[in-house]
């Protein structure tokens, strides 16, 4: 029991910080923009696969370095040429533009890389077990990962809360007209607050490509639980991005992990009453739901506290 509650405690810390990582790219880009960004997931996905493309052609470490650079070169295309013409017309074209570019990335992606996994594999430098405990060898490359996820924070926070950048990103969302009378480009300042959003979510590809499996649908599978995050936690809040990932990455890991039914925990119901319903759902295990466990934990939050932990924007 020990064991297992250590280790789905370290796998539970280490899924939530990649979360975060994921998700703090469109925190920023909502907090400052408020745009609710569909396509994010799909940035996510460029970064894992620009990075496997480069990581062939020049190694891991540049690899780290350029595609979330390119990718955020991209996301700046998007918001120039996309997302400042359709701004005009409110937020659902705004979704709308969004909700197509994600399906058209995965799109591009397959007909590029096709759709079956990719060889992606942990750098050299960092495939060997950081420790040992209770006979579990623990990888070193997620140790990285978590450093990585971390040091992300602290410097977001530091950036958006204590810098003059920081102040004039926020107040170009409140006061736009103000901002430029003071000699501020406030179309730049969105385009690169969307670019710097989008190299986040190639950063956590780039990431999480060797250590998951790098394919076309990999967006799709993290993408609901992503917007999970950023609801949960409270739109726009990048400490409750923070609190919120790892919530609901050690609730799933130890879901995941928990093979317990109401029926190893209160005895089998009468055989005689037969198949039904109700024995299904008695004989459901933990692990078994554990999927839908992080809605379930939306939907209470949104009843409880529709804003979300450390939200402030209706």
């Amino acid at each position: 029991m020990l064991e297992l509650i250590v280790i789905s405690t370290l796998n539970g810390v280490l899924f939530g910080m990649l979360l975060f990582l994921l998700s703090s790219g469109l925190t920023v880009i909502f907090s400052m923009m408020g745009v609710l960004n569909f396509a994010h997931a799909s940035f996510y996905m460029l970064g894992a696969f620009f990075g496997f493309q480069l990581t062939k052609w020049i190694g891991f470490w540049p690899a780290l370095v350029l595609a979330p650079l390119l990718v955020g070169a991209i996301g700046m295309a998007v918001e120039r040429y996309g997302l400042r013409n359709t701004h005009k017309h409110g937020h659902v074209a705004e979704l709308l533009l969004t909700f197509g570019l994600a399906f058209a990335i995965e799109e591009i992606v397959s007909m590029i890389w096709g759709k079956s996994p990719l060889d992606y594999r942990v750098p050299a430098l960092l495939d060997f077990p950081a420790f040992t405990i209770f006979s579990t060898n623990y990888p070193a490359y997620k140790i990285f990962m978590l450093a990585v996820s971390v040091i992300i924070f602290v410097v977001l926070l530091i950036v958006l809360k204590r810098t003059r950048v920081g102040l004039i990103v926020q107040a170009a969302l409140t006061h736009p007209h103000m901002v430029g009378h003071l000699g501020h480009n406030v179309g730049r300042v969105f385009m690169a607050v969307f670019g710097v959003g989008s190299a986040l979510a190639a950063l956590a590809g780039v990431i999480a490509g060797p250590a998951l499996v790098t394919q076309s649908d990999m967006a799709a599978s993290l993408g609901p639980i992503l917007f999970v995050v950023i609801v949960f936690g409270g739109l726009g809040s990048l400490p409750g991005a923070f609190i919120a990932s790892l919530v609901i990455g050690l609730v799933q890991t130890f879901a995941v992990a928990l093979d317990g039914s109401l029926a190893s925990a209160f005895g089998p119901l009468d055989p005689s009453a037969g198949p039904s319903v109700l024995t299904d759902i008695w004989n459901v295990t933990i692990a078994q739901v554990a999927p839908i466990v992080p809605y379930l934990l939306l939907v209470i939050i949104l009843i409880v506290r529709p804003m979300g932990l450390m939200g402030t924007r209706e």
